[in-house]
């Protein structure tokens, strides 16, 4: 355990150490959060906040590697961070330089995490032995035919990593709904690397959290937030529970469907049924919620998923 913690502890202070340097350095290349028009006055506040802090990240990364160079689990979770965090920067640094909130368009993004998937895939099977069940308890998987298995789970990552940058939206409300996700594989994973990686990672969004609680003087921006779904859809394929994604990761899901439905009704009634989307915005605007009180339910309803979760996996699977 001591040696599980030990890159944990040493990230956590490197975190709290350089992500002010980040701040200034985001700061003086001009390089913060444009808002979109339609959001209240509360947020149109925030506009010259730097943005990618999520960068800040990579401090985690680089300790993990220290402690398992040769390892090619830990090798394939921080490749998958790093592909996926690529994808976020450039989206980040379109909308920080140019001042556009639109960032890359949303066909680019879905190009690269189709084709990184897709070769992060190929590499897992064989890395982890995965096979083309799902797993509903110990005694009962549903197997998939070969094709319909990638193709399902290719659409699930890439959703769910999408799924998770829309939580990312107020000011430490993903780095607050993701520790809980990370803390599940940490607990039920049998490989060291996966616990080890999971407590690096909360380890740094705890010290990102410091500079990013309301009120933030830094946004995480996709370059952690894409970096954060893509992992964590890596790990639930890796640790084979893609059957408790709809509770383990219903926030994520909530933000997602909030979005999708608000689509589909205005374009069959030219209303809104909520007020904005994703679903955070819409507490605070109908309802008057102060980020502080949306961050902490969310927060609350994670970390009941997961004691949910961790239930059910230690009684049935």
């Amino acid at each position: 355990m001591l040696l599980q913690l030990a890159p944990a502890f040493i990230t956590f202070l490197l975190t709290v150490i350089f992500a002010p340097l980040l701040i200034l350095t985001f700061k003086k290349l001009k390089l913060t959060q444009p808002i979109r028009v339609e959001l209240p006055q509360d947020h149109q506040e925030k506009k010259g906040t730097p943005l990618m802090l999520g960068s800040v990240f990579f401090v985690g990364i680089f300790v993990a590697l220290y402690y398992y160079t040769t390892s090619p689990i830990m090798i394939f979770l921080i490749a998958t961070f790093i592909l996926f965090s690529f994808i976020g920067f450039l989206d980040d640094f379109w909308k920080a330089s140019k001042q556009d909130p639109g960032g890359v368009s949303g066909k680019t993004k879905l190009k690269f995490q189709f084709a990184f998937t897709i070769v992060l895939l190929y590499v897992g099977i064989d890395l982890f032995n995965i096979d083309t069940s799902i797993r509903v308890t110990e005694s009962f998987n549903i197997v998939l035919p070969y094709i319909i298995y990638l193709v399902l789970i290719t659409l699930f990552i890439v959703g769910t990593a999408n799924a998770i940058n829309f939580t990312d939206g107020m000011d430490g409300l993903l780095g607050m709904v993701a520790i809980p996700t990370y803390f599940f594989f940490f607990v039920i994973s049998e490989y060291t690397e996966v616990k080890v990686f999971c407590l690096v990672m909360i380890a740094t969004i705890l010290g990102f959290l410091i500079y990013n609680l309301y009120p933030a003087k830094a946004f995480m921006g996709d370059t952690g937030s894409l970096a954060i779904g893509g992992t964590l859809s890596f790990l639930a394929i890796i640790e084979n529970v893609e059957i408790l994604i709809p509770i383990l990761f219903i926030i994520y899901l909530a933000e997602q469907l909030s979005v999708i439905i608000q689509v589909a009704y205005f374009k069959r009634t030219k209303k809104k049924l909520f007020r904005f989307t994703p679903i955070h915005y819409h507490y605070g605007i109908k309802y008057g919620w102060s980020e502080n009180m949306i961050v902490t339910v969310f927060a609350m309803v994670s970390w009941a998923a997961c004691g949910i979760c961790l239930f059910y996996y230690e009684l049935f699977m």
